[in-house]
């Protein structure tokens, strides 16, 4: 047999194995299947996140296999008992009113007054402060339902995530009168860093919440000495790695690298 016809067959045997093993449902790439990734929970599977009986990680005021996501008044009826675990504070009216400038005043207005931009185009005002609402009579449970599960003309903004929603709450109790707040944009348009909420705890790269103290997904951090300790040395260790440059005459100044804060931050 000649070298050439040799070399022809070991190519046609190496295309055909490539293909038979290509061909395999099962020859895949393991980690593209369903799965609970590191920290991640259902709120429909109960104790899914964490063994049974151990401490939970975050827990949940209303998780779905006890609470059904039915935009239903007597569903939102049965959460109006749920006490409000967030105090108001500077931090969660801050953070409250992020989330309601992007989420809640487009209808509701940025005081709270049913005037938002919507309403001009046709859409029925619906006030959330002042003698025509009924939402100052109504409990913080039941305004955090209304954003769980929707009702009516309103959605579900349940992409906001539980504690977060509770600020929400608090920084609408402070339209209503019960705290001093600020209304309008925290920043301008495409402002980010400080200006917009923090990273979520459903996003996919989020960081176990032993390390992290941020958003909903607190956790405990090291003591502020010891951490100003350790960001010191890691800035000396840095700058005696990184190479010096010098830049040419007349350009224009390097602008300071900024590591954005979460605006969730707790």
């Amino acid at each position: 047999m000649s070298a050439d016809r040799t070399m022809r067959l070991r190519r046609a045997g190496a295309l055909a194995l490539t293909i038979a093993l290509t061909a395999c449902s099962w020859f895949t790439d393991f980690k593209e299947q369903p799965k609970v990734d590191p920290w991640e929970s259902s709120d429909t599977i109960p104790m899914r996140g964490n063994p049974q009986n151990s401490v939970s990680i975050y827990g949940s005021a209303a998780p779905g296999y006890v609470v059904s996501r039915a935009n239903l008044p007597t569903t939102i009826d049965s959460m109006a008992s749920i006490p409000n675990p967030v105090p108001a504070d500077a931090r969660s009216l801050l953070n409250g009113r992020k989330y309601f400038t992007i989420n809640c005043a487009v209808c509701h207005g940025y005081e709270g007054k049913g005037d938002g931009p919507v309403v001009a185009k046709g859409f029925p005002p619906i006030p959330l402060a002042g003698p025509a609402s009924p939402a100052p009579g109504r409990t913080d449970g039941y305004i955090w339902g209304m954003m769980r599960n929707g009702r009516g003309l309103m959605p579900s903004y349940n992409r906001i995530e539980e504690l977060d929603r509770w600020d929400v709450v608090n920084y609408v109790r402070g339209l209503q009168g019960r705290y001093p707040v600020q209304t309008g944009p925290v920043g301008l348009p495409g402002e980010t860093g400080d200006k917009v909420p923090g990273y979520s705890e459903m996003g996919p790269t989020r960081p176990s919440p032993y390390y992290v103290h941020a958003g909903s997904q607190a956790g405990p951090t090291a003591p502020t000495a010891a951490r100003s300790v350790v960001d010191s040395a890691a800035v000396r260790a840095d700058s005696a790695t990184r190479p010096t440059t010098v830049a040419p005459r007349g350009a224009a100044s390097t602008q300071p690298t900024m590591t954005p804060a979460p605006g969730g931050q707790r």
